[in-house]
């Protein structure tokens, strides 16, 4: 583990002695596409979690339901 967190902070000084517009860059490159697979990550959790939760929950249909208009 102190390997990680040294490797972390040698990473955070190198991006903070970067002049702006190239730490933004650096920082543009990592953290969209890590904000963009997040969110669809998420997504795909969500929808599997409530296509679960509709299956379960579904209700069943009488298999010759009796319509007001028939009677």
């Amino acid at each position: 583990m102190n390997a990680v967190g040294s490797w972390w902070d040698g990473v955070e000084l190198w991006i903070a002695g970067l002049p702006f517009i190239p730490q933004v860059a650096v920082v543009l490159a990592v953290v969209v596409p890590a904000a963009a697979i997040t969110a669809y990550v998420v997504d795909i959790m969500l929808s599997t979690l409530f296509d679960a939760r509709r299956r379960m929950f579904r209700r069943e249909t009488a298999a010759n339901p009796v319509r007001p208009e028939e009677k």
